[in-house]
């Protein structure tokens, strides 16, 4: 385990208390550590202590994950995460940045990239672009009066859902387990002892807003969302684990939509592949950052 950990902070974002966590030297060039849906910013704590001597190092929590604020509606627009992205850059006084984000948190940096192209230094994206435009178009549900229908649907399910409660943490550490093969029993062990908390009774349950099963229906048309890539000109390095559910953008064509990117596949490493190969992950992050 890791002997000595960050410091943690919060700061405010439409009303909201979200947290993040500093993992010092503050004179160095800031990077930003964001984590992907159901996940929390300690999940990025061997990858913070690699980098920590020469970057000042920033991993926050989500709205709705980790130690951050639940949104009182149960609605997590994609738009809401970039707003709380830019207020993040803006609330510490960064003017320019770097950033290694997975999953929805590389949704989120990536629009905001596109949007800031002057904030972003170099990027690293580890399977951040969603589902691939071949993948959305077949998938049920396509037209906008079905996504509204379900949306209304799956948010009513979601508020009968309570958060699942496990007896004790070494349940909620097999459930880990379980999710993610590759994990090491010091890795499941670690991400399931920061992704927990004790509830009143004496379960445990994850951090997580139950309401994040739930996908926003109105989300930016594919060619909006493209056009945002196009706009990126910092150096990007595309991640992606060939053990994956998603398909890797060198095969569909999404890198080309990028001024500067590079796409890596990793052998033997699903969508967590910053877990699944560390080794070899910080040592292309290295060399690329």
């Amino acid at each position: 385990m890791i002997d000595t950990g960050p410091t943690s902070h919060s700061f405010f974002s439409q009303r909201l208390r979200l947290h993040y966590v500093d993992w010092g030297n503050p004179d160095a060039p800031p990077l930003i550590l964001q984590h992907g849906g159901r996940d929390h910013c300690r999940s990025w704590d061997w990858v913070a202590e690699e980098l920590r001597k020469d970057w000042h190092v920033i991993c926050p929590d989500l709205r709705g994950h980790g130690d951050s604020a639940w949104v009182s509606d149960g609605d997590y627009d994609l738009n809401a995460y970039v707003y709380d992205f830019a207020q993040l850059i803006e609330a510490l006084g960064f003017a320019e940045v770097s950033v290694i984000a997975h999953s929805l948190g590389g949704n989120i940096a990536t629009r905001y990239a596109g949007l800031y192209p002057e904030k972003i230094r170099r990027f690293v994206n580890i399977e951040g672009l969603g589902f691939s435009a071949k993948r959305t178009r077949t998938e049920p549900g396509h037209s906008f009066d079905e996504r509204f229908r379900n949306w209304i649907e799956d948010t009513r399910k979601a508020a009968g859902r309570l958060p699942r409660r496990y007896s004790t943490l070494r349940e909620a550490y097999e459930r880990m387990k379980g999710e993610n093969r590759h994990l090491t029993d010091e890795q499941a062990r670690h991400l399931t002892i920061h992704g927990a908390s004790r509830n009143e009774d004496g379960t445990w349950s994850w951090k997580f807003d139950p309401y994040l099963h739930v996908w926003t229906f109105n989300e930016l048309p594919k060619d909006e969302i493209t056009r945002l890539w196009e706009r990126i000109t910092c150096p990007t390095l595309l991640l992606w684990g060939k053990d994956s559910f998603f398909s890797s953008p060198a095969d569909d064509g999404r890198a080309d939509h990028f001024q500067d990117a590079r796409v890596i596949e990793y052998e033997n490493a699903g969508h967590w592949l910053h877990h699944d190969q560390f080794e070899r992950f910080m040592a292309d992050v290295k060399a690329f950052l």
